[in-house]
């Protein structure tokens, strides 16, 4: 009697020990921000804006009182089957210009939105009496690679957005991406940057990535558990044929016993 206790004992831990083996993502590879504190509190101290850049398409809206008078700067195109005339685009060239009437080259590489505007406040202020601008990034959009629900190309109404934001944009990582080795792929008129973050640390808030600009690229690698799968690991399969043989035999053990 004694004997058969301990062998079913035996025989469940067994069936315990091999269900702990087969699971495949523990919950220290899939949990963000584990070393926040309860009430901690970070003070955003970060004034990110996004800059231009080369090949960035630029929307440029001028207002004033003197609606005749303001009418060389803002040039429009037939807006097709919408019927409505369109403002045109301006794509800042190689050299950080754009090819704006009356006024010709400006240059915007480098300027923040805000700088932009006072830039052409200033021009424009030979032509008009307090001239109001509305400068747009038309081509704001971050893309989100790899392990994530949907993957895809995204674009971003605002002027800034953060990994985060990106990331919920495409549905969160799936079990299977690697959260602590996030790749950010950032071109600056031509100079590439990799900055990798991990989602699991805090200090992902501090991260000259943690505020996107625009054609960034985020790209969430496989983790373990998805290469292994992929590339059919037959050690891997071979481990779990004999689990569930062990599995099976314990069970019957068990239930004859």
């Amino acid at each position: 009697m004694f004997s058969n206790c301990i062998n079913k004992e035996f025989a469940i831990t067994c069936i315990i020990i091999l269900l702990s083996l087969s699971s495949c993502v523990s919950k220290k590879e899939v949990v963000y921000f584990q070393n926040a504190k309860d009430f901690e509190t970070i003070v955003d101290t970060d004034t990110f804006t996004p800059k231009f850049k080369v090949n960035d398409i630029v929307s440029v809206y001028v207002s004033t009182f003197d609606l005749e008078a303001v009418k060389p700067f803002n040039l429009f195109v037939d807006g097709g089957n919408s019927n409505q005339p369109q403002l045109i685009d301006y794509l800042v060239d190689i050299e950080g210009n754009i090819d704006y009437p009356v006024l010709g080259k400006v240059k915007l590489m480098g300027l923040t939105v805000q700088e932009a505007q006072d830039l052409f406040k200033e021009k424009l202020s030979l032509y008009l009496k307090d001239p109001i601008i509305n400068i747009r990034i038309l081509n704001f959009r971050v893309s989100i690679l790899g392990q994530v629900r949907s993957p895809g190309r995204y674009d971003v109404s605002g002027e800034r957005i953060t990994i985060l934001e990106a990331i919920a944009l495409a549905g969160d990582l799936n079990i299977k991406g690697h959260r602590e080795n996030i790749l950010v792929i950032r071109d600056f008129n031509g100079t590439k940057t990799y900055t990798r973050v991990d989602l699991t640390n805090k200090e992902l808030f501090n991260s000259p990535v943690y505020y996107l600009t625009q054609n960034d690229i985020v790209y969430v690698e496989p983790n373990n558990s998805a290469i292994s799968s992929a590339s059919g690991d037959t050690r891997i399969g071979t481990i779990i044929s004999i689990s569930s043989f062990l599995i099976t035999t314990a069970l019957i053990f068990v239930t004859r016993n």
